[in-house]
């Protein structure tokens, strides 16, 4: 006891310490600071500051239990109370259950343990090798049913994707007589872009609609009531009526578009709109305007959206025709140019607009019409009139080509435009043909008689196979697929009809 009356701590603790540290020897791990000299108690210390000694002197020994070896600290440490976290240890000895075979985890106990892994063991069996994978079978039946058994396919989405489109048996309305849109064609149309449009243009009864039918889908010899693009009845025919109002569309298997038009400049829809009193629209005055308005209309309409335009005549050759095809080319919309592009670029640049190929058809031509003299002034003076327009009239079609002159040489024509002629379609007729004469002998009386052409199937078949063997520009500056067409040339028609161009030059004519 000290003077004070309290006992002394520090001298007590300090004699234990040596005396533990003297049996050690050398075998403390705790570093050169534990080999220090026993230093002397100090007892007026102690009495000056009794209650920080042993406060200072337990902090700086609770190391020396941590610096024991192994084989004592096993011995003398207290047994650790048992927490919760450890319970998850024995998962952690068993990895084992992430690497069981797919059929294996499928159950709920082995589904129940591997959520239960904590993510270290989960990180080493990764680092192993093994890592989930989705089943296979899910990605195949993706967009199917849910009900369908693994890998098997729909039958009926299966044969829906294979299907072709539906064929048409005949022409619907693009364009009605009204001069409205019509959105009935889009059903027949398809996300792809190879697709041939070929539109016609002709003055009244020059047969517009049997050329489009014969080159779309039917045969000369086929009952025309069947043609896919009707064609003038009888009774039309002796009222010198028009058979087609607005633009017919048809489109075939090898998706090529054919579009009929109804003929411009024509007198039977002028007599029409005089005899009917049909209201004209507010901004035409007198009806003719109106009928060469609804021309142009339809001409500028086939210059953008078409990749090749027949123009159809009965007879060599109308010069207010071509008058009519240049205007409409001067008033046909500019191409849609890219939005990246200045707007200050001029929309009639020749290098930036879009012309379609021109094809001039002489129909219903006669035998002279096929003689080779004739037949190279009429590509002299078609040459002549279309020098100075934009429109692709030569170098994409030739009759030399196709062998229906075999005489005549490639050079035998200065320049060829792409002109070609069909016969009568009923000049193939046996009755209709001259016969040799009964005493010219057995073997001259069962030749056929001469035509001076080739027959007319023949020449379809082949101004069929070069029209299809054309070239098909892009129409706009992107690539169009068909149902793109349908929609850039609903647009087309819409700019058309409101054509400030169109407008002026309608108020012009009046």
């Amino acid at each position: 006891m000290s003077e004070s009356g309290h006992s002394q701590p520090g001298l007590y603790e300090r004699r234990r310490r040596w005396n533990r540290d003297k049996e050690m020897g050398h075998q403390s791990l705790s570093g050169p600071g534990r080999d220090r000299d026993y230093v002397p108690w100090d007892r007026d210390r102690d009495r000056r500051d009794p209650v920080d000694e042993p406060v200072g002197t337990m902090m700086q020994k609770t190391p020396i239990i941590l610096a024991k070896p192994p084989a004592e600290r096993s011995k003398g440490a207290p047994t650790p109370t048992p927490t919760p976290a450890p319970t998850a240890a024995p998962a952690i000895e068993k990895p084992i259950v992430l690497m069981k075979s797919r059929e294996e985890s499928k159950g709920l106990a082995g589904a129940t343990e591997t959520s239960a892994q904590p993510p270290a063991a989960a990180a080493k069996v990764e680092k192993e090798g093994q890592r989930p994978t989705q089943p296979v079978y899910q990605i195949q039946n993706r967009g199917m049913g849910s009900t369908a058994p693994s890998g098997v396919m729909d039958p009926v989405v299966g044969q829906a994707k294979l299907l072709a489109p539906e064929k048409m048996k005949h022409s619907i309305k693009l364009v009605d007589d009204q001069m409205n849109w019509c959105d009935s064609a889009i059903e027949y149309l398809l996300d792809q872009t190879d697709v041939l449009v070929v539109g016609v243009l002709g003055l009244q009864g020059t047969g517009k609609s049997m050329v489009m039918s014969l080159l779309s889908a039917n045969q000369p010899e086929e009952d025309q009531r069947t043609y896919v693009f009707r064609t003038q009845s009888q009774e039309i025919k002796e009222r010198g009526g028009n058979q087609t109002s607005g633009i017919d569309f048809f489109i075939t298997q090898e998706r090529i578009i054919f579009l009929d038009t109804q003929p411009i400049l024509s007198p039977s829809i002028l007599d029409h709109l005089i005899n009917n009193d049909r209201k004209l629209p507010p901004e035409y005055n007198l009806p003719h305007t109106y009928v060469e308005m609804q021309s142009l209309q339809i001409a500028a309409f086939l210059f953008t959206v078409c990749h090749v335009v027949i123009v159809v005549q009965d007879w060599f050759t109308d010069l207010s025709l071509y008058r009519f095809l240049q205007t409409a080319e001067m008033v046909k919309p500019s191409t849609p140019s890219p939005s990246h592009e200045s707007s200050g670029t001029s929309g009639s640049d020749e290098g930036t607009e879009y012309y379609p190929h021109i094809v001039f058809l002489l129909n219903k031509a006669k035998r002279e019409n096929f003689c080779p003299r004739n037949l190279k002034q009429m590509h002299l003076v078609t040459d002549k009139i279309m020098m100075h327009s934009h429109l692709k009239y030569k170098g994409t079609l030739s009759m030399l080509e196709c062998n229906i002159f075999p005489g005549l040489p490639q050079s035998y024509l200065d320049t060829e435009v792409n002109l070609f002629l069909l016969p009568f379609m009923d000049t193939d007729t046996d009755d209709a043909l001259p016969r040799a004469a009964p005493g010219s002998g057995p073997l001259f009386s069962l030749l056929p008689g001469y035509k001076g052409h080739p027959s007319f199937q023949s020449l379809i078949a082949k101004l069929r196979s070069q029209i299809m063997s054309m070239s098909r520009p892009q129409l706009s500056h992107t690539i169009l697929t068909e149902k793109n067409w349908f929609h850039y040339a609903a647009r087309i028609w819409d700019g058309v009809k409101k054509s400030s161009a169109l407008s002026e030059y309608s108020r012009l004519l009046a």
